[in-house]
Order: structure tokens, then C-alpha cells, then sequence
């Protein structure tokens, strides 16, 4: 390379933006049809396990925050987020919680004070890591990821952004329980996240 050259680390962006994807709605099927660097992605149907999980976490996450007199913060199932327009970037985490209105159809991620994602097998190492990238760039404060890969075992990791991304919090093994970090704390016990 010629000293003084430079390199483009521009990613080639594709030809949908975020509020065509907005418009264009959701699949029937149970598919989630999100947008990585303007290209639309479509993921499976979530299993029972899945779904299963992501309800747990809603439920505890909602009753702590009721505990707690958080009106102004909202539980929500699969909303979609707008990460970024100019980067194209709309993903649909399984749970959320927001601390803007409950009445629309996607909310922006100046919004999302904490993303939850259940990672199933067939979700490849690259998706997590664009997924966790892109909610770093967009500043949510706290993610919470359920791994359910391991056969019949779950981990839970409670993460928190830093000026340099996403560290570590909070991990439990299947079978422990840990108290979260989030808007509000939330107990968490791994035995009862998924079904048996």
C-alpha cells in the first residue's frame, strides 16, 4: 500500500431504507423480516422454548417494574427498533423496554433502555454479533441475552454498555439465580426460564 493511501471500511449499504421496511409490515408466517445495512433479513419462526423464554423474561421484567412504580417505562414483546436510518439498520429484539409510547409501530432506540435477545441454534454467530454491534452503536443501555444452544441447559448474561461496548454484568448457569441489572434490578432463576 502507498504511504498516505486510505481504506474505505464504508459497508456497501442496500437499497432499502429504514421507514420502506417500516411501511412494507411484517411477514404472516412468524417469520421477522428485519434490515442489517439496508438488506432485508428474515428469521425463522421462534420455537415454544423460544417464545417460551422471551415471556418469562417479559413477565418478570414487568412485575418488577410495577413493584417498582416505573410507569413510565414499558414492557414489549418483538417491537421493532430503528437502530440507525442513515446505516439502515431495523432489527426486532424479542423483548424490550422503552421509555417511549406504547401506541406505535416501531420505536427508535433512543427509546429502548434495555433489549432481550434469546439466542436459539439456529442463530448464527454472525447475526449475534451484528445484533450486539448495532445495539451498542445505538446506545441501549442494557442488553440481556438467554442462550438456549446447549441442549437442555440455559445461560443467562446480563450485559451493560461502557464507552467501549458491552461488559459482562451478571452470569448464570442453568439452574442459578442472579439478580439483573436494568431499569430495575430483576431476580432471575435459569431453572424456570424455559420449559422443562
Amino acid at each position: 500500500m502507498t504511504k498516505g493511501a486510505e481504506v474505505s471500511l464504508t459497508h456497501p449499504l442496500g437499497p432499502i431504507a429504514v421507514d420502506d421496511w417500516l411501511v412494507g409490515g411484517q411477514p404472516t408466517d412468524g417469520t421477522r423480516l428485519e434490515l442489517i445495512w439496508g438488506y432485508p433479513v428474515v428469521t425463522p419462526p421462534p420455537s415454544g422454548a423460544h417464545r417460551y423464554v422471551a415471556d418469562e423474561l417479559l413477565v418478570a421484567m414487568r412485575s418488577a417494574l410495577r413493584a417498582a412504580d416505573r410507569e413510565d417505562l414499558t414492557v414489549l414483546r418483538a417491537m421493532p427498533i430503528r437502530i440507525s436510518s442513515p446505516l439502515r439498520i431495523a432489527v426486532i429484539p424479542d423483548v424490550i423496554v422503552s421509555s417511549g409510547s406504547p401506541r406505535h409501530v416501531s420505536c427508535g432506540a433512543e427509546d429502548v433502555i434495555l433489549a432481550v435477545e434469546v439466542w436459539s441454534w439456529d442463530n448464527p454467530r454472525e447475526e449475534r454479533d451484528t445484533r450486539m454491534a448495532a445495539f451498542a452503536a445505538a446506545r441501549v443501555p442494557h442488553l440481556w441475552i438467554v442462550d438456549l444452544t446447549v441442549g437442555e441447559r440455559v445461560g443467562f448474561e446480563a450485559l451493560g454498555l461502557d464507552e467501549s461496548g458491552y461488559r459482562r454484568k451478571v452470569y448464570a448457569a442453568d439452574g442459578e439465580t442472579v439478580t439483573a441489572p436494568g431499569p430495575v434490578p430483576v431476580t432471575i432463576d435459569t431453572g424456570q426460564l424455559a420449559p422443562r
